[in-house]
């Protein structure tokens, strides 16, 4: 087996690795008045990984991504993907531009994208009939996914350096 073919082998289970402590960390049980700051961890370490590698992670891996999420929070099967299809797309798009971003302005987009996945989500619940239209607490969420940010962006770029995902 080559050299590149192990590496390019090693580099996915880094990635797939992040994703899998992603999703636990996305059904690990909170207390109820706790729910609606729940960070939205999934479109995070999505967006980190379609920005740092842009050719390896991209539109499929989003929809692959939310397709898991679905069957782990037993959603209708679609309802995730799409979302997270529209987060990795706009990241995909700017992805040049998010990489020359400060690390606050890097968290408002953060904001703006999670806040958006979770109203597509919400809205998608909606239209499907699994919730009713309710406050717009749920959207504190993005908030605490912004302040994390920063913090997640340095973890996940600690790890993709210490074992050379490229």
């Amino acid at each position: 087996m080559s050299t590149a073919i192990r590496q390019r082998a090693h580099s996915l289970w880094v990635i797939f690795l992040s994703f899998f402590i992603a999703y636990l960390l996305a059904i690990v049980p909170f207390p109820e008045w706790a729910m609606n700051y729940r960070p939205e961890w999934v479109p995070m370490v999505l967006m980190y990984w379609v920005m740092a590698l842009p050719y390896r992670v991209g539109i499929g891996s989003a929809w692959f991504a939310g397709l898991v999420l679905d069957i782990l929070e037993g959603s209708a099967l679609g309802l995730n993907a799409m979302s997270l299809v529209v987060v990795a797309y706009v990241t995909l798009s700017l992805h040049l531009r998010l990489r020359m971003f400060s690390q606050l302005q890097q968290s408002g987009l953060v904001l703006a994208l999670v806040g958006l996945n979770l109203l597509l989500t919400h809205w998608l619940q909606i239209v499907t009939g699994q919730t009713v239209s309710s406050n717009l607490y749920f959207l504190l969420a993005a908030l605490t996914s912004a302040i994390i940010w920063p913090s997640l962006f340095q973890l996940l770029r600690h790890i993709r350096r210490s074992f050379d995902v490229h």
